[in-house]
């Protein structure tokens, strides 16, 4: 038996039709989205590079900023060194003058006292030689001029500066007593 085929209705129709039109359309949308996101897509990943773009010229630009920094306290503390070498060096340089002259100074006086002490030694030899030289003459002055004199005559010297020293000390004043003064009662 053959079978007929039953034709649809055009209402039927009208349904296949809508909803291949449907599946069409949202085909349509859902490659329409697709694009949109795909371009909204590309949108960000265009935008994120920037923002990456930036944000590494940033970072290269901090980075010099830094080492121009670090640089110029680099070279500033080695100037500070160098300054504080130099001060350093000048001080030991006037240590070492201060020294110098402090040895010379003591030098010259150890030279000068040793002088001085030769010159007072001279002195005192040539005061000592012109001393022994007059006592010797006062000697011998003595010994020519002793034998003139009678010996009685020293013994009479003698009583009379005996009398002397014993009237000398014969008028002995008493000290005079003095009153105290009164003391005065506090009232």
């Amino acid at each position: 038996m053959a079978t007929t085929r039953a034709k649809k209705s055009e209402m039927a129709q009208a349904a296949d039709n809508l909803a291949q039109a449907a599946h069409h359309v949202g085909e349509a949308v859902t490659q329409k989205l697709d694009q949109v996101g795909a371009a909204a897509s590309a949108e960000l990943g265009k935008a994120k590079k920037a923002a990456l773009k930036k944000r590494d010229q940033a970072k290269r630009k901090l980075d010099a900023m830094l080492k121009k920094a670090e640089a110029r306290v680099k070279k500033a503390m080695a100037e500070a060194e160098k300054s504080v070498r130099a001060a350093m060096r000048k001080g030991e340089q006037k240590v070492k003058a201060a020294q110098k002259k402090l040895a010379a100074a003591q030098a010259t006086a150890q030279r000068k006292a040793k002088a001085a002490a030769k010159a007072v030694e001279k002195e005192a030899a040539t005061l000592k030689k012109a001393a022994a030289t007059k006592l010797a003459t006062a000697k011998k002055t003595a010994a020519k001029k002793a034998p003139a004199k009678k010996a009685p005559a020293k013994k009479a010297t003698a009583k009379k500066a005996v009398a002397r020293k014993a009237a000398v000390k014969a008028p002995a004043k008493k000290a005079v007593a003095r009153k105290a003064p009164a003391k005065k009662v506090a009232a």
